[in-house]
């Protein structure tokens, strides 16, 4: 899509384009709606990245959207069709069993510790490096947690 015909959207078809940019938060698209004109492509995306950064702390909201990767959305086939899309690139939709399991303990571990679900671009990693970086980050600081899932929510 040009700049042009992106800036001409009206909110309701801005939002059924964008709408699920950060999983399930269709209200932080409304609010980068209202920020138009953009000066291009890249422009849009800096709009979404500076209001999930001036966010306050509660940002960790946005990452209790998102779904345990190679979860029970998974399983069931209840996921965003973009969430279905992220996790079969990264092989995640063809776990053994073993690894499903193996990836459920890490993912209610992860979120006990935490209070929010472990989120990684999953298009962007293999499901080996994802149950790596799971493992590794279990440990980590709450506020640096919370700020790395941020950091891979703008990735997605």
């Amino acid at each position: 899509m040009d700049v042009g015909a992106l800036n001409a959207l009206g909110y309701e078809d801005f939002l059924n384009i964008f709408g699920n940019i950060v999983e399930k938060c269709p209200l932080i698209t409304a609010a980068v709606w209202s920020k138009r004109p953009f000066a291009n492509m890249p422009a849009l995306e800096t709009a979404f990245y500076e209001f999930i950064d001036a966010l306050p702390d509660s940002k960790e909201g946005i990452l209790r959207c998102h779904p345990d990767l190679a979860g029970r959305d998974l399983q069931s086939g209840t996921l965003t069709p973009e969430s279905r899309e992220e996790q079969a690139r990264a092989g995640l939709d063809a776990l053994s069993s073993d690894e499903v399991s193996l990836m459920a303990q890490l993912n209610q571990d992860y979120k006990r510790r935490f209070e929010f679900p472990f989120v990684i671009c999953a298009k962007m990693n293999d499901k080996a490096t994802i149950l790596r970086q799971l493992l590794e980050r279990v440990g980590k600081d709450r506020s640096e947690e919370r700020a790395r899932g941020i950091e891979e929510v703008k990735k997605i």
